[in-house]
């Protein structure tokens, strides 16, 4: 499996987030207007990281927030939020994030690809600082290599 859809509606560019719970919250909000996830969507994200840590935190400045496939994920699915100001996750090197990848698988056994694939796009470090400084919809789809839809 490839990159999930990064339609229009799944990008939010240079939004305030209060801190990063409110960061993820419009991920999630991103990924509900897209039609992947119902409202809930952004609640498992969130508690998965109170759970975990902040592991979602892959690179500097960029965290990829998801939860495990379920009643709440519609289809697979991808938003892009970048953030007027950055938040602090926790993470010990990563911090602090300008940009939250929201991300939902609605198979099991494609989880693990789709997070590869993401991932993949950011072996090119100068990406985040190109979806951070990003200022239209049509321009991180061209960063992350997605068709626009």
């Amino acid at each position: 499996m490839g990159l999930p859809p990064l339609p229009e509606s799944a990008i939010d560019l240079d939004v305030f987030a209060a801190d990063w719970r409110a960061a993820v919250e419009l991920s999630g909000a991103a990924l509900v207007r897209s039609g992947s996830t119902k409202p809930g969507y952004a609640a498992e994200m969130i508690r998965m990281i109170e759970k975990h840590g902040p592991y979602v935190v892959i690179a500097p400045g960029l965290a990829l927030a998801h939860a495990r496939p379920g009643p709440q994920v519609i289809s697979n699915g991808l938003s892009v939020v970048t953030l007027k100001e950055p938040v602090r996750f926790g993470h010990a090197h990563n911090d602090p994030v300008r940009v939250v990848l929201g991300l939902a698988i609605a198979e099991s056994g494609a989880h693990l690809a789709a997070v590869a694939a993401v991932a993949n796009i950011f072996n090119d470090s100068s990406a985040i600082d190109q979806l951070a400084a990003a200022t239209t919809a049509a321009e991180v789809q061209q960063i992350m290599g997605v068709t626009p839809s």
